[in-house]
């Protein structure tokens, strides 16, 4: 009796301690259970879209092109005439000549130093100056010739000496220069009639025609107008005499 009692006692206390243990696992089955079939919540939150950055597009600055001769050109002082009188005037030409290969225009600066009584006059200088210096800036631009006529007049005789000297460069670049150079003598035969007026002497206009062109002329014309009288012969006239 005891014995059945005591066994019965056992089993009452394994159910006791095993029912905690089946209470928790069922607990476990049913949170599992719920997680599976409750399904996940919608996320309403927004969506950070990525910025689209703006295209930046870079202009090429060009390089300033340096201003250069292709071709160098040709600047020179050229002496005419170095005898003044009454007659003519001492002559300089200024030659300028910008081959048409270049792309720049060219720049000449000229100074002419004058003795005292001497006077230079010519397109683009300063008129006058009886001692001291004249300056005259010319631009050539590409494919063109210029020549420039420099006339030098006296007020009084001997020799003197006149002294020219240039710069010349491309464009605007001053630094890319170069030089030019010339002294010319003067044998002044006869003073100017008038070393103060800027028109030349000579060639130009102020003298009067020689008496031998004159003569020279006037005997032409009397032997075209002789000749012409000598071809043209008067109509020949016939009579006719009739005898009765």
């Amino acid at each position: 009796m005891n014995m059945k009692k005591l066994v019965a006692i056992c089993i009452v206390w394994l159910c006791i301690a095993a029912m905690p243990a089946i209470a928790q696992e069922n607990n476990t089955t049913a949170n599992e259970t719920n997680t599976t079939l409750t399904p996940p919540l919608p996320n309403f939150e927004p969506t950070a879209t990525p910025g689209i950055e703006p295209t930046v597009i870079e202009t090429a600055v060009p390089e300033p092109t340096e201003a250069k001769f292709r071709v160098a050109p040709t600047v020179t002082l050229r002496p005419v005439n170095d005898v003044i009188d009454k007659s003519q005037d001492g002559l300089v030409e200024l030659y300028m000549n910008n081959p048409s290969l270049n792309d720049v225009t060219l720049t000449a600066d000229v100074q002419v130093s004058v003795p005292s009584g001497i006077h230079v006059y010519g397109e683009g200088f300063g008129y006058g100056a009886a001692a001291g210096t004249v300056a005259g800036k010319f631009t050539v631009p590409p494919g063109t010739v210029r020549t420039i006529h420099i006339n030098i007049k006296s007020e009084k005789v001997g020799e003197f000496t006149v002294h020219f000297t240039g710069l010349y460069w491309p464009d605007d670049d001053k630094d890319a220069f170069q030089q030019i150079s010339l002294t010319h003598p003067l044998t002044v035969k006869e003073p100017s009639p008038d070393p103060t007026d800027p028109k030349p002497t000579g060639n130009g206009g102020r003298n009067e025609l020689p008496y031998t062109y004159i003569i020279i002329g006037c005997l032409a014309v009397i032997a075209i107008v002789i000749i012409a009288m000598m071809i043209r012969k008067p109509p020949k006239t016939e009579v006719v005499i009739e005898e009765e």
